[in-house]
C-alpha cells in the first residue's frame, strides 16, 4: 500500500517556498487570500488584498494586523475573528460579511478561515480567503438582509427555524430568500439550517463528552431519536459511532 502521507511530506520538504500558492491567488481579482500568525499579523497576502487596503506593495501589509490596515470598526472585528479561530482551533466557513474597498465603499463577500497548526498540533496561525459575492448592479441591502438571517440561524439553532418566519424578518418572500441563499451558498434556507445544526452537532461530538440527548436538544431536536436519524442520514453513522471514530 502506498504511504500517501510520506509522499506528501517528502514533497513539501523539497519546496523552496511553502507559500508558493500566493502567486496563484495574485491572479484572482474577486478574491483576497492571506496567511496570518497567531497574533493575527499578515505573513502572506495576494495582490488583490494589497489593493483593497489602498496599498501598492505587499510589504506594506506583512507584519501588520487587520486592525492596523482596515478602518474601525471592521479592522477590530477582523482581528477578533482571527484570534478566535486560532484560540479555538476551529475554522470559520463561508461567513457572509462586508469588506472595504479603496473607493471607501464596502462590498459583501464570503470569508473562510482555517487554523494552521505546528507539527505538535498546536494552532500557530490561519489561512483564509474572502470571495466577492456582490456584483456592481446589486443593492448592498439585499445582502444585509440575508446576513441578518444567517446570524439569526446561528444564534437560534435550538429554536424552530421556519423559512417563512426567517423571510418575514428579512422583509422578503420565502421564494426570494431561498433564491438568495442558493446564489450565495448553493442551498435553500432550510438546507442551510440543517447544515448548521449538523455542523454544530459534529463539533460537539468531537470536542466534548456532552450527552447525545443534550446535543440534540441544543440544536433544536425534541428527542434523541429524531436527531440520530438525521445525523446518520448526513454522516452515514449514528452519533455514538461518529464520536468513537473521531
Amino acid at each position: 500500500m502506498i504511504d500517501t502521507t510520506q509522499i506528501r511530506n517528502a514533497f513539501l520538504k523539497r519546496l523552496a517556498n511553502p507559500l508558493a500558492s500566493e502567486v496563484l491567488f495574485d491572479q484572482l481579482e474577486n478574491l483576497t487570500y492571506f496567511v496570518k500568525d497567531d497574533r493575527g499579523r499578515y505573513i502572506s497576502v495576494n495582490q488583490t488584498l494589497v489593493e483593497r487596503c489602498g496599498e501598492t506593495e505587499k510589504a506594506a501589509l506583512i507584519g501588520r494586523t487587520s486592525a492596523e490596515v482596515f478602518p474601525d470598526p471592521l479592522g477590530e472585528f477582523f482581528i477578533r475573528q482571527d484570534l478566535e479561530v486560532v484560540r479555538t482551533n476551529r475554522p470559520l466557513i463561508n461567513e457572509l460579511e462586508q469588506h472595504p474597498y479603496p473607493t471607501h465603499k464596502t462590498g459583501w463577500c464570503l470569508t473562510t478561515k482555517m487554523p494552521l497548526c505546528d507539527v505538535g498540533g498546536e494552532p500557530i496561525g490561519l489561512v483564509g480567503m474572502s470571495r466577492d459575492v456582490q456584483s456592481p448592479d446589486q443593492d448592498p441591502a439585499d445582502f444585509a438582509s440575508v446576513a441578518d438571517v444567517v446570524q439569526q440561524i446561528k444564534r437560534n439553532l435550538n429554536q424552530p427555524l421556519k423559512t417563512t418566519d426567517l423571510a418575514k424578518s428579512a422583509k422578503l418572500s420565502a421564494w426570494q430568500l431561498d433564491q438568495r441563499m442558493r446564489e450565495l451558498f448553493g442551498v435553500t434556507t432550510a438546507q442551510l439550517v440543517l447544515q448548521s445544526r449538523m455542523d454544530i452537532a459534529a463539533k460537539r461530538l468531537r470536542g466534548s463528552q456532552e450527552s447525545i440527548v443534550s446535543i440534540a436538544l441544543a440544536i433544536g431536536y425534541s428527542d434523541q431519536s429524531a436527531f440520530s436519524r438525521q445525523f446518520r442520514k448526513t454522516f452515514g453513522m449514528p452519533p455514538g459511532d461518529y464520536r468513537r471514530h473521531r
